[in-house]
C-alpha cells in the first residue's frame, strides 16, 4: 500500500522547478503553488504581469493533489442554511458562485488542452438521517423557487438507483457536479503558467514578508528574497507564522483517503452505477467516487488529526472499515493507496478572501476547494487589480478561531463533539 496521493502518483509533473533561480523582483509573489496559486499565475502572466509562485514543497502537493478530484455545485453548508443566514438574494448569489467555478475549470481545462478526465456527472448528496433528507426537500423547494435551479431528490426507496448500499435515506442529485484527476489538473496549470511567463519556485518556503509600503512587501524565502509590489496569499490548510492573523482563522482539518485496487466494471456498476460524485451529510463526512481507472475512492475525517504516515495509516484503517459499513461486498478488495492531508475551515465554513495589513489572500473553502480555489485564484487577479465586484467573499466576517495562536490543539474536541451530533441528529 502506498503511503503517496493517488493523483499525484499517476500524473506526470509539468517540470522539475526545484532549482528555479528565484527572482530579485516581480510584480506579484503568490505563496502557494496549489489550484489558487497557479489559476491566478497563469492569468497574471497571460496578462504580462511578472509572477513568481513559491511553495515550501512542490506543485501540488497540499490540498490540491490531496483531494478527492470532486469539483461539485453548492456551499460547505447547505443551500437552507445559507438563506436563513445571508438572505435568499445573498444565497441566491454565492450558490450560483460555486456553479460559475465549475465552469471556470472547464474553461481553463479547455483553454489550456490539460488532459484531466473532466466529466460532469453529477453531485450526489447522501442523507445520513431522515431529518437531513427533509433538509434536502427544502433545500430543493427553495432552489426552484428562489433560483430558477433544479435538483432532483431521491427517497430511500429508490436509492439503489443512485448507490449500492442500503446505509443512507435518501438523497439529492445535482447534474452539473464534475470529477476530475485533480493531478494532472494542478500540473497542467503549473505547465500552461511556466509557458505563459510565470517563474515556479519549488522548495522555496516564505519565511518572513518584510512590509515595504502599501502592499509592496521583501518575501524572505529559503532559496532568497523577492521585492514584490503585491503578495498573494494561497496556503489553505497549511496556512502557519509566516501570516499569524491569517493562521488564527483557518482550522486545519485533517481529511484522509484511501483508494482501492482497480475494480471489475461489474462492481463499480454496482457501487455508483451513475458515477456520481457522492458525499453524505454527516458533520465527519464520507465521501467517494469512481476514478478514472476504475477504482473506488473513498475518504473522510477518520480522526481529528494532522496527516503524518502513521496517522494516514490508522485513518486509513478507519476508512476501509466505513467503506465496508456501507459497500459489504467490498470486503476482498486490496487498497492500494493511503494519505491525508488538511482541509482548510473557518468558523462560518464560507470562503474568506480579501486584503489585510496589504497582504492579498483568498482561503477557507471548507472542503470545497477543488472548483472554488481554481476559481477564486482567477478572480483574485480582477480584484488585486481593483475590481471589487471579483470577490464576494469579501464583506464577510472572519473571525479568529479563539486560542488559536500556532498548532490546532482544539482539533480532538471538535471531532468528539462532531461524533455527538453524527449519533444524536
Amino acid at each position: 500500500m502506498k503511503l503517496t496521493p493517488y493523483w499525484l502518483d499517476t500524473a506526470e509533473p509539468s517540470g522539475d522547478y526545484r532549482r528555479t533561480p528565484v527572482p530579485e523582483k516581480v510584480d506579484v509573489a503568490i505563496i502557494g503553488a496549489g489550484f489558487t496559486g497557479l489559476s491566478a499565475a497563469l492569468e497574471f502572466a497571460k496578462q504580462g504581469t511578472t509572477v513568481a509562485v513559491l511553495d515550501r514543497h512542490t506543485v501540488g502537493w497540499g490540498a490540491s493533489g490531496r483531494n478527492g478530484g470532486m469539483a461539485t455545485t453548492g456551499l460547505a453548508i447547505s443551500f437552507n442554511t445559507a438563506v436563513k443566514r445571508y438572505g435568499d438574494a445573498r444565497a441566491v448569489d454565492m450558490f450560483r458562485e460555486y456553479n460559475d467555478a465549475i465552469d471556470t475549470i472547464e474553461k481553463l481545462v479547455r483553454d489550456n488542452g490539460i488532459n484531466c478526465d473532466f466529466q460532469r456527472f453529477g453531485k450526489l448528496s447522501l442523507a445520513f438521517h431522515p431529518s437531513h433528507y427533509e433538509g434536502m426537500l427544502k433545500s430543493q423547494e427553495q432552489l426552484a423557487d428562489l433560483a430558477d435551479y433544479k435538483v432532483t431528490t431521491i427517497p430511500k426507496s429508490e436509492i439503489h438507483s443512485e448507490i449500492g448500499s442500503d446505509f443512507y435515506q435518501g438523497a439529492m442529485l445535482d447534474p452539473l457536479g464534475a470529477g476530475l484527476h485533480v493531478g494532472k489538473f494542478v500540473h497542467g496549470l503549473a505547465g500552461a503558467a511556466a509557458d505563459a511567463g510565470a517563474i515556479i519556485c519549488e522548495n522555496a518556503a516564505v519565511t518572513e514578508l518584510r512590509k515595504v509600503s502599501g502592499t509592496a512587501h521583501d518575501v524572505h524565502t529559503t532559496r532568497g528574497v523577492i521585492r514584490a509590489s503585491q503578495v498573494l496569499v494561497a496556503t489553505s490548510g497549511y496556512t502557519g507564522a509566516v501570516t499569524p492573523w491569517l493562521q488564527r482563522r483557518v482550522i486545519p482539518v485533517g481529511s484522509f483517503i484511501i483508494v482501492t485496487e482497480p475494480l471489475p466494471e461489474d462492481v463499480v456498476n454496482r457501487i455508483l452505477p451513475n458515477r456520481r460524485q457522492a458525499s453524505d451529510s454527516k458533520l465527519l463526512t464520507y465521501y467517494f467516487r469512481i476514478t478514472p481507472d476504475n477504482r473506488l475512492l473513498f475518504g473522510g475525517r477518520a480522526r481529528f488529526a494532522l496527516s503524518s504516515p502513521d496517522s494516514d495509516v490508522k485513518s486509513g484503517k478507519i476508512l476501509r472499515k466505513a467503506m465496508l459499513e456501507l459497500f459489504p461486498y467490498l470486503s476482498n478488495v486490496k487498497v492500494d493507496y493511503t494519505w491525508g492531508g488538511l482541509v482548510d475551515i473557518s468558523m462560518d465554513q464560507m470562503v474568506h478572501a480579501g486584503v489585510h495589513d496589504g497582504v492579498f489572500y483568498s482561503l477557507c473553502y471548507s472542503g470545497h476547494g477543488v472548483q472554488m480555489a481554481a476559481h477564486m485564484g482567477k478572480n483574485m487577479v480582477r480584484y488585486m487589480g481593483g475590481d471589487k465586484s471579483a470577490n464576494v467573499w469579501e464583506d464577510l466576517k472572519n473571525p479568529p478561531v479563539p486560542g488559536h495562536f500556532g498548532p490546532p490543539w482544539f482539533l480532538p474536541f471538535i471531532g468528539g463533539a462532531a461524533k455527538i451530533i453524527d449519533r444524536i441528529k
